[in-house]
């Protein structure tokens, strides 16, 4: 039963995160924390895990919808923020691994309640328009922005898409679409070096035995995914925004009330 748990909630999250070009990292870190009871470190591995499987399928049922000529035409957008996300990636699992859990705790829950503010205020961040900067230095702020975003990614178990979303769209004046498959093509790779790094420190280990779980929770999420993507011709974005934004809003006070509880006991 709590396999069919994982593949439900793991569709939930991936048609979330289908919708926008994002792993659904995000929505299901508070899901495998407070529903199935994880350490916070064991649900950002299986988090990490998970997503690869989700951002890899989801770019794929984008590249139908954006055009995967559109995409390749902007690789040097995804080199770009890639190389810092990759640096930021790598340092994260160091600093992870040695926080203190409750302080990573609240170091969740407030990433969650920034996030939820940048995507109920979407209108108005996306309305301004892309600054208009020399290219050397459009290309120093995109390394710049995908180091931290790549510090997030290892450090919280999530792709950074909410991050590297809004980069891209000021930075390089890209429609909001073609962005989101573009931070899916970034995110593979920041994944993949965060996995590799818990796994050069023996932390897959800690999820060793969940490999059924993980495998219901990545399939229910790839379907997901492709239910998402096809969706996003229909659902309106403003709309879309202020929906997950407050549900984001929702599970950092679910995780923030966990945390507490926790303590207590």
């Amino acid at each position: 039963m709590r396999n069919l748990w994982a593949f439900v909630w793991g569709a939930l999250v991936g048609i979330l995160g289908g919708l926008i070009g994002l792993g659904g990292a995000e929505f299901r870190l508070p899901i495998l924390v407070s529903i199935f009871n994880y350490r916070t470190l064991q649900a950002i591995i299986v988090n990490l895990i998970v997503s690869l499987f989700t951002v890899t399928f989801s770019l794929l049922f984008r590249s139908s919808i954006v055009g995967l000529e559109n995409i390749a035409a902007n690789w040097f957008v995804v080199i770009n923020i890639l190389a810092g996300s990759l640096i930021g990636s790598y340092l994260g699992v160091h600093y992870v691994t040695r926080i203190n859990e409750q302080v990573l705790n609240r170091v969740v829950v407030i990433f969650l309640i920034f996030l939820s503010a940048v995507l109920i205020g979407h209108d108005y961040i996306f309305s301004i328009e892309s600054f208009q900067l020399p290219p050397l230095f459009r290309i120093s702020l995109g390394l710049i922005a995908g180091v931290i975003i790549g510090l997030f990614s290892s450090m919280l178990g999530v792709a950074g898409g909410e991050l590297i979303i809004p980069t891209i769209i000021l930075l390089f004046s890209l429609d909001i679409k073609l962005a989101g498959s573009l931070s899916l093509a970034i995110s593979i790779p920041t994944i993949m070096m965060g996995l590799f790094k818990y796994s050069s420190q023996q932390r897959l280990r800690e999820v060793k035995t969940e490999q059924n779980f993980i495998l219901f929770m990545a399939a229910g999420s790839v379907l997901g995914a492709l239910i998402g993507s096809q969706l996003l011709r229909y659902i309106s974005s403003s709309l879309l925004y202020l929906i997950l934004g407050t549900i984001l809003l929702l599970s950092a006070f679910k995780l923030a009330q966990h945390q507490r509880a926790a303590s207590r006991s």
